[in-house]
């Protein structure tokens, strides 16, 4: 595949800005911070007279142009999903100490005093819970996967699956822990998209190049962080009446109003622009309500799917009610990346701990869940690579953890960092591997360990991105932020 696939950002001096950008921002329209980002780093603002920011280039030739990131929120269980373990249901009922598997619950390995806690009922959390879900292997490549997922395992050739993650945050603040590197208790740090953003250039002037979608608890609601609310994503509604928060003027204007408006700011903006002839940061806010007015056009035509053929619409789901919200939203990103956006965020069952939280009714809750994401997931696998875009989209499939081996109560699972999975398709990407593993019963990463940054880092290879060379004065990333990249499965 080709290298170049960025293209060239327009590079004029802070001061050709000055003008009718000048006037709009300080009329103040209504449009504040949804889509700064992109142009703070078109127009080259610096943080101070030694340092600038990326020129919106890949440091290396990139393989990909876009990601989908989809996150299901609450903790999947790896075991009932992409990671089965028959030993569960062999040793069902027993604690972990009378399995041959007790070595898993080693302080030392850990780090941990003690981890069997009785819950209310006087059960001990470490007694194995038998799997939910049976398993089968699927195309030529014999991945098993859960029964629970039949469209997302008819891509089984299509899919990178990486069995042996760990992270530290044991509970759901473990979401930003995943999209950003770091336990929440060490601060708030740009998230993965946010870099992404702040690194590379715009792919389409009309549309924002950092979008997300669904519901967001407020402890990962925001992505700039230190980088700014330029970084941000942008939030939208698939919705073509009402995508974005203050798409659309509190009134009518009739064609003739609207161009006198234009004529008396043209006027009023030459005024401006003498008073104010070198301010680059009150460019770029007005560059970003200018997208942002751009965008009342562009996002509703997006999000509009009369357009799509009635089988298009079957395969994300829309013809069912278990499917159709998700599958709304799948199918826009796809119509998103093949327009340019370069990051699409996509969170399902947010709000409170997460729809995929299943403490108690594990098969219930799965299997449910499963039902909404399934069909919209595989479709958009499909629907990518016979379009094309597969090999420049990167795709991947994440939660913040995965669940427990033994039992909490008497038919769910608890929240587990020790190991669990995550799978990715396109993108340059090996098709139809898995790499890593977890112990007999799930329990810990054994094989090929990665934190969850070293997701971040595949992802920013991919796309041409070093992270060491996007650090800014003053912040210092740890080496553990940065990750390392898993080329066992680039292509």
């Amino acid at each position: 595949m080709s290298g170049n696939l960025w293209q060239p950002q327009p590079s004029g001096a802070a001061a050709s800005l000055a003008g009718r950008r000048r006037f709009l921002a300080d009329m103040g329209l209504g449009f504040t911070g949804l889509a700064l980002g992109a142009m703070l780093h078109r127009d080259g603002i610096a943080r101070d007279s030694t340092w600038s920011p990326p020129d919106g280039k890949p440091h290396f030739p990139p393989q990909v142009k876009s990601v989908i990131w989809l996150f299901l929120n609450g903790g999947l269980s790896h075991m009932e999903s992409f990671d089965p373990k028959p030993m569960l249901t062999k040793y069902a009922g027993k604690t972990i100490d009378e399995t041959p598997f007790a070595a898993v619950q080693d302080p030392k390995k850990l780090a941990l005093e003690r981890l069997v806690v009785p819950d209310a009922n006087g059960n001990q959390r470490n007694k194995l819970y038998p799997l939910q879900a049976g398993f089968k292997k699927h195309g030529e490549s014999g991945i098993e996967i859960s029964d629970w997922f039949p469209h997302i395992a008819r891509n089984a050739d299509r899919l990178a699956v990486v069995r042996s993650l760990w992270t530290t945050d044991s509970n759901h603040g473990a979401q930003t822990q995943f999209h950003s590197g770091r336990h929440r208790n060490d601060g708030e740090f740009p998230n993965l998209g946010a870099w992404v953003h702040y690194g590379l250039g715009s792919l389409n002037e009309n549309l924002p190049q950092f979008i997300s979608l669904g519901k967001r608890e407020y402890w990962n609601k925001q992505d700039g962080h230190y980088l700014g609310p330029a970084h941000d994503a942008t939030p939208l509604r698939i919705d073509p009446q009402n995508p974005l928060d203050f798409g659309r003027p509190e009134r009518t204007f009739s064609p003739e109003a609207h161009g006198i408006g234009v004529d008396l700011l043209g006027q009023l903006n030459a005024l401006r622009g003498v008073e104010y002839p070198d301010d680059p940061a009150l460019a770029a806010r007005v560059a970003s309500y200018e997208l942002a007015f751009r965008m009342q056009k562009s996002v509703p035509e997006v999000v509009d799917f009369t357009q799509e053929t009635a089988e298009c619409q079957k395969l994300y789901g829309l013809d069912q009610p278990h499917s159709k919200a998700f599958g709304m939203q799948l199918l826009a990103a796809r119509r998103f990346v093949e327009r340019g956006v370069r990051f699409v965020q996509i969170q399902h069952g947010g709000g409170g701990a997460g729809a995929w939280d299943a403490h108690s009714r594990l098969k219930a809750n799965h299997s449910g869940n499963a039902l909404a994401v399934d069909q919209p997931i595989g479709g958009l696998l499909e629907d990518l690579d016979r379009r094309g875009l597969l090999d420049e989209t990167l795709v991947v499939l994440a939660s913040e953890f995965g669940r427990t081996p033994g039992t909490q109560g008497a038919d769910g699972r608890d929240h587990h960092i020790f190991g669990f999975s995550v799978c990715l398709a396109g993108g340059g990407l090996k098709r139809g591997v898995v790499h890593g593993a977890t112990d007999e019963i799930g329990f810990h990463a054994a094989e090929d360990r990665h934190y969850v940054t070293d997701i971040h880092a595949t992802i920013l290879q991919q796309l041409g991105l070093d992270s060491r060379r996007l650090e800014i004065p003053g912040r210092k990333r740890l080496d553990i932020d940065h990750g390392e990249v898993i080329r066992e499965i680039i292509a």
